[in-house]
């Protein structure tokens, strides 16, 4: 006889476990956010552990989690890098151009990461998959 786990059969749990793991990893997004970005990291890494085995609903938001991850990395780089340019030139006041640029940017990349793992976020309590989850914006 095998051993059978009652809540095998009930498809609310495994709704259940295919939302846990996603809201960890949006949970993990969105404290790296406050907290410097140790646990964007991990929850990078819980995204992409989870990506092979996951439903479809699952498998949008951690497509959607990949990419915000790294679309936001790469514009704060770019900030960044316009921040390091200005700053020295800034003193001949040449730079400032860039050094407001760069500070716009990463402020711009931080409120849309915000959003986008709100949104993201809001789409999975709802049970929904990400409807774009290779879109650039929201």
């Amino acid at each position: 006889m095998a051993d059978v786990h009652p809540a095998a059969d009930d498809p609310r749990q495994a709704l259940s476990e295919e939302r846990l793991m996603p809201t960890v990893a949006y949970g993990l997004y969105l404290l790296g956010a406050v907290t410097g970005g140790v646990t964007m990291v991990i929850g990078l890494i819980v995204a992409y552990a989870n990506l092979a085995d996951a439903g479809p609903k699952a498998f949008s938001h951690y497509r959607f989690l990949i990419r915000t991850f790294w679309l936001a990395i790469a514009w704060f780089i770019i900030g960044g890098g316009m921040i390091l340019f200005g700053a020295p030139l800034s003193l001949v006041l040449i730079g400032l151009p860039f050094l407001w640029l760069g500070w716009f940017i990463c402020g711009a990349v931080g409120i849309w990461y915000l959003v986008r793992c709100c949104i993201g976020l809001i789409y999975l309590a709802r049970g929904e998959a990400y409807p774009r989850p290779r879109t650039w914006l929201i």
